[in-house]
């Protein structure tokens, strides 16, 4: 890819994200509507209330697709994982503890603040901090950063209308060769089915630079959950990365299967394992973490 990405990553994405106008929602029954019906004899049993969904942790850090929820008010969650990533030509880099603090200020808001080491041959592209170095054959030895940032619950699931967020962090580098301050915004939206699964996909957009090199990087995405029981979870993903306005384009495509285990409803734990499926991105990657609700 020179420059535009692929169109049926345009498509998918397209469809994935868009947000469709709400169905018109029935208005509700009077007062007087049991007795009419009973009267009329039209209503031959008691209306059913919709069930609530339940209440349990979901970390960002499940896929590389956040999650379309926030933490709720006054709720604390604390995420953190290693992922380990097999470069094809340059040696092999290794990324912890990406930490997060993400802390609810409402029921649609929240601060989050984190911190993050990467050594290694190239940056890590699979944890959601777009890396300076997507060029193949250019590496760091080491990087570490501080990240900032908030997050917005949208809209709720109506019907077709999907759940959505919008995130917004900064990375700034403390220590390692770079020493530029760089903005991510990512938009995430999804629907739960009547089955239980969950789809749900997002847009990212990050500012880049390398050397005197100034572009931008867009990293599409798009997951599918499956609960496996009441603790269990699978997905199945496909996320790529691309470069635009760069001396150098670059595009990596993944697909990256993984499973996650609720301990209790506060405490998560999971791994997720991937494949580059072109010869810019990494040969495979590793994540293995959790996250703990207060």
């Amino acid at each position: 890819m020179h420059g535009s990405l692929p169109a049926w990553i345009i498509a998918i994405s397209s469809l994935a994200i868009c947000v469709p106008v709400a169905a018109q929602q029935p208005s509700s029954p009077s007062p007087n509507f049991a007795a009419e019906a009973n009267l009329t004899g039209e209503m031959e049993g008691e209306l059913e209330e919709p069930e609530e969904e339940e209440d349990e942790i979901e970390t960002d850090r499940d896929s590389f697709t956040p999650a379309t929820t926030v933490v709720g008010w006054q709720r604390l969650v604390v995420e953190s994982a290693y992922s380990f990533i097999d470069n094809r030509r340059v040696p092999e880099t290794h990324s912890l503890p990406e930490l997060v603090v993400r802390y609810g200020v409402s029921d649609w808001i929240e601060f989050r603040f984190g911190t993050n080491y990467e050594v290694g041959g190239a940056g890590n592209p699979v944890s959601g901090n777009i890396p300076d170095d997507l060029e193949p054959g250019k590496g760091l030895e080491e990087e570490a950063n501080v990240s900032y940032g908030i997050k917005f619950a949208l809209t709720e699931q109506i019907d077709w209308q999907p759940r959505t967020a919008l995130l917004l962090q900064g990375f700034t580098p403390t220590a390692g060769e770079a020493n530029d301050t760089h903005f991510v915004a990512t938009y995430v939206s999804g629907w739960v089915l009547s089955n239980g699964w969950a789809w749900d996909s997002a847009i990212r957009y990050s500012s880049g630079s390398f050397e005197e090199d100034h572009f931008n990087v867009w990293a599409p995405s798009t997951v599918l959950k499956v609960p496996l029981g009441d603790r269990w979870k699978a997905h199945l993903e496909y996320f790529g990365v691309f470069s635009e306005g760069r001396a150098t384009e670059s595009t990596q495509h993944f697909i990256s299967p993984g499973i996650h285990y609720l301990i209790t409803q506060d405490w998560e734990i999971g791994i997720r394992v991937g494949w580059g499926l072109n010869d810019q991105a990494p040969n495979f990657f590793a994540n293995v973490g959790g996250g703990y609700r207060f």
